[in-house]
C-alpha cells in the first residue's frame, strides 16, 4: 500500500448525505438553516438575490459569530441574469499605524493557529488586540446594496437585529466551537463576558432537547439596529466608527478613525477563465482566484479532455498535479507586494469562515466569502458594540525582510475564492470556507459538475483530495483504492475521514441554474449547513 490511512476520530467512519434542493423559484445555501431561510424570506418580500445576501451576511454575524462579522472581511461574485458578471473585493487591511516591533520573535516555535509562520511572543499576531486589522465586510455589503439592492436597508438588518435580540443558541455545536477557543477568549474581559461562564468556562447547553441556554447579544442587537437606521457608512464615517475606535485603542490597538474613513470596497472587473468550453469567473486580486486560474491553465495542459461520468484515479492524479502546480506558484509570487507565505502542510482545524450563495427565480446570483479569520477571529469583543473582531494581522509573515512581512497599510492576502461558472447551458455560484483548503474544494466540485456533468447533488457527495502547498495530499477515506493508490504513487498521501471537527477538507456551497430550474448544496459533514428553496 503506497498511501497511509489517519485516524482522526474512534468514531466509525460514516458515509453521510445531505440532498440538494431544487425550485423554479429562489435558493439559497449558506452554512446554517436559518440563515437560507431568512434569505428565501427576503426573496419571496420582491428582494432580488442581492438583497437576500444583505440580510444573509448580517444573520451569519449573529447565528455563527465565530466565522464571520461585520468587523471582518471577504470577497463576491454579483452575476445580475442580464449584465456581465462583477467581483467586489472587501479584505482587510493592517492600520496605518501598525508597528512591526510590536509583534517580536518568540524564541522558537510556530504560530498556534491556521499558518505555520514563525511564532510570535504571546501569539499577539494571531489573538489579541494586536492582531486586529481595519473589517471591509460591512463596506463590502453597503456597496452591493447601493449597487444592486432594491429593498430597505433598514428592512433587510432586521433580522439580524431580531436575532440578536434573542442570543445564540448554545446546541451541541455551538458549545463544542466555544469549548474550542475557551482559552483564547478568556483573555479578553469582554469576549469572556459574552461567551464564558465565570470568564473560564465555556457556556454548555444541557444534555436534554429542552435546554435554552443562549448568548446575550443584546449590545450586537443595539449596535445592529443603530446600523439599520444610520446606515452602513456610519460603521467607517460616523458615531459608530468613533466607537469602535474608542474600544479599541482601549485595549491596544494601532487603529484610528482614518483608518475606517479612508476605507473602499472595491468593485472589480473579474478573470474571465476559458476551459473546456466553458467559462470561470474569480476575483481578480489578493484571493484565490488567480491560483485556480493558474490550476485550470495546468489542467488543461496535462488533461484536455475529461471523461463525462464521476472522476477516475487519472482525474484525481491530474487534479493534483495542477493545485500543486498552482499552490507552489502562489506561495512564491502572490500579494501585496509580492508574498512567500510558508509551504507547510495547511492545518486540520475547526472551521471558520464562511461561504453562501443564493440565486433568485429570474437568475440573478450571488457567491460570498466572508471572514474574522480564525475561529472567534482575535478572540476580542469591542466592549460598546458587541461586535466580535477579526484577526486579520495573522495573513501577514511576522519574520521582517520578507515580501509579506507585518507593515502599516498593507492589504491581506485571502485564501477565499468565491465563483461563478458558466457551462453549457448552467450556471454555478460557489465558493467555500476552510482556510487554505478553500481553492481544492471549489476547483473539484465546479469540474466535477463543469467537466464531468455531475448534477450538484452528486458533486457534493463525491470524495474529494485536498492540496494545499504542503508535501502531504490529503484524500477522502471512502475514494476506491485504485484511486489511492494511484495518488499515493506520485503523493505523500494520507486517507483521512470527511469531517467537521478538525476539519480535513474545505465546506463547499453552491446554488447552480439550468433550463430555469435552480438547485442548491450544501457540505454534508457541516451540521447546520442548509440549502432553502423559495417555493
Amino acid at each position: 500500500m503506497n498511501y497511509r490511512i489517519k485516524q482522526t476520530s474512534t468514531a466509525a467512519n460514516s458515509i453521510l448525505r445531505r440532498p440538494s434542493v431544487e425550485s423554479r423559484g429562489g435558493v439559497v445555501s449558506t452554512q446554517h438553516r436559518r440563515a437560507s431561510e431568512i434569505g428565501t424570506e427576503v426573496l419571496r418580500a420582491g428582494g432580488n438575490a442581492c438583497d437576500a445576501a444583505v440580510a444573509v451576511s448580517f444573520v451569519l454575524g449573529v447565528l455563527e459569530p465565530w466565522m464571520s462579522g461585520p468587523f471582518g472581511g471577504g470577497a463576491m461574485m454579483v452575476a445580475p441574469a442580464d449584465a456581465p458578471v462583477e467581483a467586489l473585493y472587501y479584505g482587510m487591511r493592517a492600520p496605518k499605524f501598525l508597528d512591526p516591533a510590536d509583534y517580536p520573535l518568540a524564541a522558537e516555535g510556530r504560530a498556534s493557529d491556521l499558518f505555520p509562520w514563525a511564532a510570535v511572543e504571546g501569539d499577539r499576531n494571531v489573538t489579541g488586540p494586536l492582531a486586529i486589522a481595519v473589517p471591509g465586510t460591512a463596506a463590502g455589503i453597503g456597496a452591493l446594496h447601493d449597487r444592486h439592492g432594491t429593498m430597505p436597508w433598514a428592512e433587510l438588518l432586521l433580522p439580524a437585529v431580531q436575532l440578536a435580540r434573542e442570543g445564540m443558541l448554545i446546541d451541541w455545536y455551538a458549545a463544542l466551537m466555544i469549548a474550542s477557543h475557551a482559552r483564547s477568549l478568556s483573555q479578553d474581559p469582554d469576549a469572556a463576558a459574552m461567551f464564558l461562564q465565570d470568564g473560564t468556562w465555556p457556556r454548555v447547553a444541557g444534555w436534554t432537547a429542552l435546554s435554552d441556554m443562549r448568548v446575550n447579544m443584546d449590545r450586537m442587537g443595539d449596535t445592529l439596529a443603530h446600523l439599520s437606521t444610520a446606515g452602513w457608512n456610519d460603521f467607517y464615517r460616523g458615531d459608530l466608527a468613533r466607537t469602535l475606535v474608542s474600544d479599541l485603542q482601549a485595549k491596544g490597538n494601532r487603529i484610528v478613525l482614518e483608518d475606517l474613513e479612508s476605507y473602499r470596497a472595491e468593485w472589480q472587473t473579474p478573470l474571465a477563465i476559458a476551459h473546456n468550453g466553458g467559462t470561470f469567473h474569480v476575483t481578480p486580486h489578493l484571493t484565490a482566484g488567480p491560483t485556480l486560474a493558474d490550476m485550470l491553465a495546468h489542467l488543461g495542459i496535462i488533461r484536455p479532455v475529461a471523461p463525462k461520468g464521476p472522476p477516475g484515479a487519472a482525474d484525481y492524479v491530474a487534479w493534483a498535479e495542477s493545485l500543486r502546480f498552482a499552490y507552489s506558484k502562489r506561495l512564491s509570487s502572490a500579494g501585496d507586494p509580492p508574498v512567500a507565505e510558508a509551504g507547510h502542510d495547511a492545518p486540520n482545524a475547526p472551521a471558520c469562515t464562511t461561504h453562501f450563495a443564493v440565486v433568485d427565480g429570474k437568475g440573478n446570483m450571488v457567491s460570498m466569502t466572508q471572514t474574522l479569520l480564525s475561529g472567534f477571529g482575535s478572540s476580542v469583543v469591542s466592549q460598546s458594540t458587541g461586535l466580535l473582531m477579526n484577526n486579520g494581522i495573522m495573513w501577514f509573515d511576522p519574520e521582517p525582510g520578507r515580501p509579506n512581512s507585518i507593515g502599516p497599510g498593507k492589504r491581506c492576502l485571502m485564501n477565499i475564492c468565491p465563483a461563478v461558472v458558466d457551462k453549457d447551458g448552467q450556471r454555478m455560484a460557489l465558493g467555500a470556507s476552510g482556510g487554505r483548503k478553500i481553492l481544492s474544494a471549489v476547483a473539484q466540485v465546479a469540474l466535477m459538475m463543469a467537466d464531468h456533468d455531475l448534477t450538484p447533488d452528486e458533486a457534493i457527495h463525491t470524495p474529494r483530495i485536498d492540496v494545499s502547498g504542503g508535501p502531504t495530499l490529503q484524500a477522502d477515506a471512502i475514494l476506491p483504492t485504485d484511486v489511492l493508490q494511484a495518488l499515493g504513487a506520485d503523493f505523500d498521501t494520507i486517507a483521512v475521514p470527511r469531517s467537521f471537527f478538525p476539519l480535513s477538507f474545505a465546506c463547499p456551497v453552491a446554488v447552480a441554474r439550468k433550463g430555469g430550474i435552480n438547485s442548491g448544496i450544501c457540505e454534508i459533514t457541516m451540521p447546520w449547513a442548509e440549502a432553502v428553496a423559495e417555493f
